[in-house]
């Protein structure tokens, strides 16, 4: 693994309430979940199966203090976490949290891109038996990955820095502007988007699509369960219907799935 083949490998939710997030995603999306807490630190997996999809954890003390929301979080693999770190601030970007192990999994830096999204650089330890990709559309994994950004092209050259990421086919999305597909390095489907965010939103994010078999059925589970509708249902390019949604914590997600 290279720092040009980086793509995101893990997905956090950092919350206010665990309990009730376990319970709203394992309705919603169909999770399982697994405990995988280490001393000191309450940590939960979100399952597929036996497989881990994503983690939950509560929000740290001075996130909470510097009123900082529940959000999810994407880690990006990168071959060298230290050298990773050292290269966003090089680029504009700000380290928050420097590298550091976390025992038998890997070392990680929470870092932010020059326009304050926050990401985690990630270096799992080697495993006997890597987890395989599942086939697109799998109900559960992430199908989709979208930057909110103020300045897209701005925060593509970034991006395209530190992780060798390539442009796709940009879309043209009238009053909202291009829609700028990207891929990793050497890959050939996009894995997500970046454009500009419209003025109402107050930051930079990022907003991670899960997979699930039945967009109406799953917004009535993140309705009945306590979350909002924001925006959708809406049909995109392919066919698939996407939903984007804020959980009862208020951490912003979104689904893609069919319609039956």
């Amino acid at each position: 693994m290279t720092d040009l083949a980086s793509r995101f490998v893990w997905y956090e939710l950092m919350t206010t309430d665990t309990a009730s997030a376990r319970l709203f995603y394992g309705s919603v999306v169909g999770w399982g979940t697994r405990d995988a807490s280490q001393p000191g630190m309450t940590y939960t997996l979100f399952t597929v199966g036996e497989s881990p999809v994503a983690g939950l954890m509560d929000l740290p003390e001075q996130a909470r203090q510097m009123g900082s929301p529940p959000s999810w979080l994407g880690y990006i693999s990168v071959a060298d976490v230290d050298a990773a770190a050292a290269k966003t601030a090089r680029l504009g970007g700000a380290v928050h949290v420097q590298p550091a192990d976390i025992p038998q999994v890997g070392r990680f830096a929470v870092v932010s891109d020059p326009q304050k999204c926050v990401i985690t650089l990630f270096s799992p330890l080697p495993m006997p038996s890597p987890p395989q990709d599942p086939a697109p559309g799998t109900p559960g994994y992430v199908g989709w990955h979208e930057l909110c950004a103020t300045d897209w092209q701005k925060a593509f050259e970034f991006y395209g820095a530190m992780f060798g990421w390539q442009k796709g086919e940009p879309v043209d999305m009238g009053e909202m502007g291009i829609y700028q597909l990207f891929t990793t390095a050497g890959g050939s489907m996009p894995i997500g988007g970046m454009f500009n965010k419209p003025p109402s939103m107050p930051m930079p994010f990022w907003l991670f699509y899960f997979n699930v078999d039945d967009i109406d059925a799953a917004l009535t589970r993140v309705q009945s369960g306590g979350g909002k509708l924001l925006n959708g249902p809406m049909q995109v390019p392919g066919g698939d219907w996407i939903v984007q949604c804020l959980d009862p914590q208020g951490a912003m997600f979104a689904l893609l799935g069919k319609r039956a």
